[in-house]
């Protein structure tokens, strides 16, 4: 395998950050070309003259100057804004595109990278939650492979490998069950976001721990897989595992099941897409059976966690009812990790919006901006009215 030139969009979140490990570990493998952050510039800084980029991007505009300051004497080419962040996501001297951005923000450059032909490592599931039929129709007009990031998504895509998938029966996508697996709304009713973001497994981003615990992330991931791997909602399934040892499972016509293994670690995934189609030598850890003599399984508490529920149906829906949901989810976990709303108060929030919302059916892209706009606004003003 050539040396890669990787762009991380996402630099400075968990996803970016560990892919950087990765990456410095693969010296010979992998070179950084372009780094990219919304607000936090002093890591950003830090990232840039560890692995010195041709280029660093600052999404947020008044952060320019103190980024431009540290790194232009550097040879480092420094600009800032969104817009910029979509441009050098095409750029011809980027080899993959880690897209790690948070959030619906992550569709844009996506899309970006995907039309100018450069094959994506997908760490954000929004992008496909929210445009999964325009987006992966743009794949593979353009030839275009999209490689997994998140845990489930890279166990099913290497179950998959020198399979036919018409004979693809269903995909299991396990979740650990969060932090509250067991709980009821009683006990719900009182959860802090100090406890909320206590993942018992996996160490993740503050948002994506948030989905962890509502359940919400299964739901993405579910809505995710269906577009990424061309499934109808029948196919897809749900099973809590205590432990995340397993992270998903495939099974088959004939009735095998076919299930990737490993220990919660997230720079596993990573480092499979970023080296896809070989596999890399690496010191991390080793699983063994010892360690886990028991694996666990059960089915997933949807009276409780709601969210699973309605992520389900809006499997089903279809149209622009996804974007929609991730749109108002997007903002009630913004007011939760601020205090302004409650943790069951989350799901309240989303099933109002998506009532108010209009439902389009056959969405085009401007429809999606419309309805992700429409939804911040009616979740919005309803966290407003909340007072707890």
């Amino acid at each position: 395998m050539s040396k890669k030139n990787i762009a991380i969009l996402g630099s400075t979140g968990s996803i970016g950050i560990q892919a950087l490990e990765v990456i410095a570990a693969h010296p010979t493998k992998f070179n950084v070309e372009v780094l990219t952050a919304q607000q936090n510039a002093d890591l950003l800084i830090e990232q840039a003259l560890k692995h010195m980029p041709n280029a660093v991007v600052i999404g947020d505009e008044t952060k320019y100057q103190q980024v431009k300051d540290v790194l232009f004497d550097k040879g480092i080419k420094v600009f800032a804004g969104a817009k910029a962040i979509v441009e050098v996501a095409a750029w011809d001297s980027v080899d993959m595109v880690l897209a790690a951005i948070m959030g619906f923000a992550g569709l844009a450059p996506t899309l970006s990278a995907i039309e100018q032909g450069t094959p994506v490592a997908l760490a954000n599931k929004e992008t496909l939650v929210v445009a999964g039929d325009i987006v992966m129709a743009t794949a593979r007009k353009k030839n275009v492979p999209i490689i997994p990031v998140d845990s489930e998504h890279s166990a099913i895509f290497q179950c998959l490998l020198g399979e036919t998938f018409s004979e693809v029966e269903k995909v299991i996508l396990t979740a650990s069950g969060g932090p509250f697996l067991g709980k009821k709304p009683n006990f719900l009713i009182n959860v802090k976001k100090d406890h909320a973001l206590q993942h018992p497994n996996w160490s993740m981003g503050a948002k994506i721990t948030i989905d962890s615990a509502t359940l919400m992330n299964k739901g993405l991931e579910m809505i995710e897989a269906r577009w990424l791997f061309g499934l109808t909602p029948e196919q897809i399934e749900v099973v809590i595992h205590p432990q995340s040892i397993i992270h998903s499972m495939v099974q088959f016509s004939d009735g095998c099941l076919k299930a990737q293994m490993g220990l919660h670690d997230m720079k596993l995934p990573i480092q499979y897409a970023l080296g896809y189609p070989e596999r890399l030598s690496n010191d991390f850890p080793r699983f063994s059976f010892r360690n886990y003599p028991s694996l666990t399984f059960e089915q997933p508490d949807t009276k409780t966690f709601r969210n699973l529920a309605i992520a389900t149906e809006v499997l089903k829906t279809g149209g622009n009812a996804a974007c929609v949901m991730n749109a108002a989810n997007e903002e009630v976990v913004h007011a939760f990790l601020k205090n302004r709303i409650g943790f069951l108060q989350m799901t309240e929030v989303i099933e109002e919006t998506m009532a108010k919302v209009p439902f389009i059916e056959v969405p085009t892209l401007h429809d999606y901006y419309q309805s992700d706009n429409a939804a911040r606004e009616h979740a919005a003003a309803l966290i407003n009215a909340i007072v707890i």
